[in-house]
């Protein structure tokens, strides 16, 4: 048109995309993927252990805090794991909602660190190529494309709905904190020495979270061949400089694999030759539930017996090898395919049956800290795709991202409660011992005591030496009217674990019904000796001395079940019958209104309370 410049016609250059917009659509969108989380309560799968019946950790006082930084709880060391769980305690008290909140939370910081990460990989790997650099915009796409790969991945619902799993968000955290410091220390030489030594305090940070992160220093060797290209033989000056920047990073990794070998106590379950099964098959399992992540379960429980020649066993085998067969064969045409490879390898070595720790082969958990590798090789690919095919891509993309998030916030229903978690397992392994039994404590709860007799019986025939199967047996025996038959039950189950204090405990029960106290009592103390923390076996004890008109003794047993378990209604309802029948009505009123606060449906509890009340009128 007339009047027009020619300069109007000049094309304008795409505007980059702000980065903290980028962070808080990627955090946002984690949150949201992750929304059911925070209806979610405590699981009968370390839960109770660690949180519902463990007083240790509530709070952030000295005694608390002494605990966190001097126990090796359940095989770990964890000490700001659990000061993060500690300031959930003073935040939230034992309202669950709270403890998922903060994990949720963490886990979208940690999609947005990982952007972070990415960008700066990608920035570093198209640095050193032969053409162009992409597009800014481009860039961040693919990184903030991979990051939310990896936040809403139905693999990391583990992680992140399972509170006791809270190390894993932790230490991810600091790890990629660690990692984004080391990449600054190289790329800015002015404050080199500053940002090196906090990636390194970092990275100590890390390991007091999860010693499972002591992979790092291995991951820093590969990241200095591809991207950054700083390694490039031990001859080379600049190499052998890289190679003794990464020697704190090994120091501090030693000493904390050393810490976790104590820590662990592995027991000697599997051969050299089942181990290197084992891992080749938790390798090929991973890279098969990330590319569909079906089926998933929370336990997938290990064979009593594993074989070399085994299909599936060789499958992983097969697999392991091919992956790294390509790697090494196009390392010079797509070395991000080595790198990935090699440091997913790496990060979950420790996890893959090397050191047996649990009954599991594999975990959807022991993804968390390597599944970012992969992520990062899905997402770079794009670079590889004919221009022309690339919106396509882009959308298939956008689609695969949206099938997986409603799969990940249908897998975050399964960690509702105890009974949702262990129905899923036995959907999915209806013949591992574990998951049926634990669905069998559920049903007990429920007063579903046929159901639950049978899948007892069904884990005790399956695995004949897992003495909780035993136990659960003599539960239902008992509470059918069998008494003989669940003394037997228990009787077996020490027989399997002669320290066994729940099975001591049921016996002592079986013995006071039978009339005979100086059994039920020798019982209890046995119960205790071997577990002082069973609460259960406090409240027993305290009820038998409360019937032999013993009653400091009785309340002395009492305190400490509410010292170990607070929410324990019926240690103050049996309190306050001890004191009832010893005819002290009022303090016996407290504690009958003590435990309706607790479990306001306590029939007996409001019951009592009313005689209480009715005779001191």
């Amino acid at each position: 048109m007339p009047g027009k410049s020619n300069a109007s016609r000049a094309p304008t250059r795409r505007r980059d995309v702000p980065s903290w917009l980028v962070v808080a659509c990627l955090a946002s969108v984690t949150a949201c993927v992750f929304g059911r989380a925070f209806g979610l309560n405590f699981v009968t799968w370390d839960d109770t252990t660690n949180f519902v019946s463990n007083q240790n950790y509530r709070g952030l006082g000295f005694s608390q805090l002494s605990w966190m930084w001097t126990t090796f709880h359940l095989g770990h060391y964890t000490p700001l794991s659990w000061m993060t769980l500690g300031l959930d305690y003073e935040l939230w008290g034992m309202n669950p909602s709270g403890y998922h909140a903060t994990s949720v939370i963490l886990h979208a910081v940690n999609s947005a660190l990982l952007y972070q990460l990415f960008l700066q990989l990608l920035i570093r790997a198209r640095m050193g190529a032969a053409q162009v650099d992409e597009p800014r915009n481009e860039l961040r796409g693919l990184a903030a494309g991979g990051a939310l790969l990896f936040a809403i991945h139905p693999l990391r619902v583990e992680s992140v709905a399972w509170v006791t799993e809270r190390r894993d968000v932790v230490s991810l955290l600091l790890l990629v904190v660690s990692i984004l410091l080391y990449l600054r220390s190289t790329a800015d030489p002015a404050a080199r020495s500053r940002y090196y030594w906090c990636s390194v305090i970092a990275f100590a940070a890390a390991l007091l979270s999860k010693a499972t992160v002591m992979t790092l220093p291995a991951v820093l060797l590969v990241l200095n061949i591809y991207p950054l290209r700083r390694l490039h033989g031990v001859r080379d000056a600049k190499s052998r400089r890289v190679l003794i920047e990464i020697i704190p990073f090994g120091v501090l990794a030693s000493g904390f694999a050393l810490l976790s070998i104590v820590a662990l106590h592995p027991p000697a379950q599997l051969s050299v030759a089942q181990k290197l099964g084992v891992s080749a098959y938790g390798l090929a399992f991973y890279v098969r539930k990330t590319l569909l992540p079906t089926g998933l379960s929370p336990l997938y429980e290990l064979p009593g017996d594993i074989r070399l020649t085994e299909p599936r066993v060789l499958e992983g085998i097969g697999v392991v090898l091919v992956i790294s067969a390509l790697a090494v064969v196009f390392r010079r045409r797509w070395p991000a395919l080595a790198a990935a490879w090699a440091i997913f390898f790496v990060v979950t070595l420790p996890m893959l049956g090397v050191v047996q720790n649990g009954p599991q082969i594999a975990a959807d958990r022991y993804t968390y800290h390597s599944g970012a590798s992969l992520a990062l090789l899905v997402s770079s690919s794009w670079l590889a795709v004919a221009p022309r095919w690339r919106r396509v891509v882009v959308g298939i993309g956008a689609v695969l991202l949206c099938v997986l998030g409603v799969l990940t916030w249908q897998q975050t229903a399964i960690w509702h409660d105890g009974g949702t978690l262990w129905e899923r397992a036995v959907e999915i392994d209806d013949r591992s011992p574990i998951a049926l039994n634990s669905l069998a404590g559920i049903l007990y709860e429920r007063n579903d005591v046929d159901q639950a007799l049978a899948l007892s019986r069904r884990a005790a025939a399956l695995a004949p030496t897992y003495e909780p199967a035993f136990n659960n047996v003599g539960i239902g025996l008992a509470r059918s009217g069998d008494n003989a038959g669940a003394r037997a039950a228990y009787e077996h189950a020490l027989t399997l674990k002669p320290d066994y204090d729940e099975a001591e405990s049921n016996l002592g029960v079986i013995a006071a019904r039978q009339g005979d106290t100086a059994s039920a009592i020798l019982h209890y103390h046995r119960a205790i000796a071997d577990n002082p923390m069973n609460a259960d076996a406090h409240v027993n004890l305290g009820n038998v001395l409360a019937r032999q008109h013993r009653l400091d003794e009785a309340i002395g047993h009492f305190e400490s079940a509410l010292t170990i378990r607070p929410d324990h209604a019926d240690a103050q309802f049996d309190w306050g019958v001890a004191l009832a029948n010893a005819a002290q009505l009022r303090q016996a009123a407290v504690h009958f209104r003590a435990a309706l606060a607790i479990d306001s449906n306590h029939v007996e509890a409001r019951e009592f309370l009313a005689r209480a009340e009715r005779v001191q009128r």
